[in-house]
């Protein structure tokens, strides 16, 4: 039995290991006088963490117990190191159990590890060592600018997980359907999920994520936040002094200016004239002191950057004190010679109504007295013809 042994064994010791251990193996042989059963369990762990693989033994007679890699590389020979690799540590060795430990596993070790016992016969049983990979916080790159009124292309990516991980693209709590792809690195994948979406200015600054899910995070998820960086030309307005600038007063303009990116230089001119001697510019911000009006005119404030240029103007207009105070003494004199002017008119259209009454009433006195001489005319004329004078005038009575 034991020169059987021997070169059975002879045959397994010289092979060299190299690759870690990725399983818990699980051995089961018949149980009889001449053989002994071993139990062994699959593992399952993360990429650098650490892999345990026990054998159970029963009924165990002191046969020799081989542990080996997936490459059948012989890692321990009963509770003797076979194979140099320091991640290999035997950690128990009894009748009843034997257990031996890898740690710092990676996706090289994973695979078939056996569990052998050496009776009359050889017996084993493989289980697999499965190692999982998570994904690392996945990275956004950018294809090309994104400019106000265009399009925007952005893609997420997972250089490296086992299995795949799946990716999401958010944004303001929707999902934002991506095109998916997916490559084979031998033991591991690369996944990406680009989308296009359209751009204006009120979408500067809005806020995307890039959400990585896999199994060996459970209910965790691997977040990148991206925030988007919209191009557009600049805005300018000028902010006006309030109420009513006189002579003397001093004047402050503030040139309101937005961008992406923000202009750098703020330019202030004088329309078809040159600036004040007295004007002071610092930065945004336009003043004059002791006005005058000669400082009438329309000011300029431009900006520009590489998307455009734009502009706002302000018209100067500064009063005189004294003429102010002439123009609102006039007005009480204004005021008085209209009334006065409408009542002279008046007077003067009763004036030519009462003429024209006094006149028509003269007319028609003038006529009735004619119209009398008529009647006296007729009576004499009946006397004058031998008619009864009285008779004559009783009939022009009637």
């Amino acid at each position: 039995m034991r020169p059987v042994q021997s070169s059975v064994l002879c045959r397994l010791l010289p092979a060299p290991f190299a690759l870690a251990l990725r399983s818990l193996v699980l051995v089961l042989l018949c149980i009889t006088p001449h053989c002994q059963a071993v139990q062994a369990e699959n593992v399952t762990v993360l990429e650098g963490g650490t892999a345990q693989i026990s054998c159970r033994l029963q009924n165990y007679d002191g046969s020799i117990v081989v542990i080996q890699n997936p490459r059948r590389q012989t890692l321990f020979f009963n509770g003797t190191r076979a194979l140099k690799d320091d991640r290999f540590q035997m950690v128990l060795f009894t009748p009843r159990l034997v257990r031996i430990e890898l740690t710092n596993v990676s996706v090289f070790d994973e695979g078939g590890y056996f569990c052998q016992l050496y009776t009359d016969a050889t017996h084993h049983q493989v289980a697999t060592l499965s190692v999982l990979v998570p994904p690392e916080t996945p990275t956004v790159d950018v294809k090309q600018e994104a400019v106000e009124g265009g399009e925007v292309e952005l893609t997420c990516v997972s250089p490296r997980s086992k299995p795949a991980a799946t990716l999401r693209w958010m944004r303001n709590g929707r999902e934002i359907p991506g095109v998916v792809s997916q490559q084979d690195n031998g033991k591991t994948f690369s996944v990406s999920s680009t989308i296009r979406i359209p751009v204006e200015r009120k979408d500067n600054g809005a806020a995307l994520s890039c959400e990585a899910f896999h199994p060996a995070l459970g209910t965790q998820r691997r977040v990148r936040h991206y925030r988007l960086d919209v191009y557009f030309a600049p805005t300018v307005r000028i902010v006006p002094p309030s109420g009513i600038l006189r002579e003397g007063d001093s004047l402050s303009l503030t040139c309101s200016v937005s961008g992406n990116p923000l202009p750098r230089n703020i330019q202030w001119s004088k329309i078809n004239d040159t600036l004040p001697e007295r004007a002071e510019i610092s930065g945004p911000t336009f003043q004059i002191s002791r006005l005058s009006q000669s400082h009438n005119g329309t000011y300029l404030c431009q900006a520009q950057n590489n998307f455009g240029r734009a502009a706002d103007h302000y018209t100067l207009l500064v009063y005189d004190p004294g003429a102010v105070v002439e123009t609102h003494s006039a007005v009480p004199y204004a005021v008085i010679g209209g009334v006065l002017a409408l009542l002279v008119f008046t007077v003067i259209c009763v004036l030519i109504v009462t003429i024209w009454c006094s006149v028509r009433q003269k007319g028609s006195y003038l006529t009735h007295e004619a119209s009398g001489l008529d009647e006296h005319g007729e009576v004499q004329e009946a006397f004058l013809n031998g008619n009864d004078a009285s008779q004559g005038k009783k009939e022009y009575l009637l």
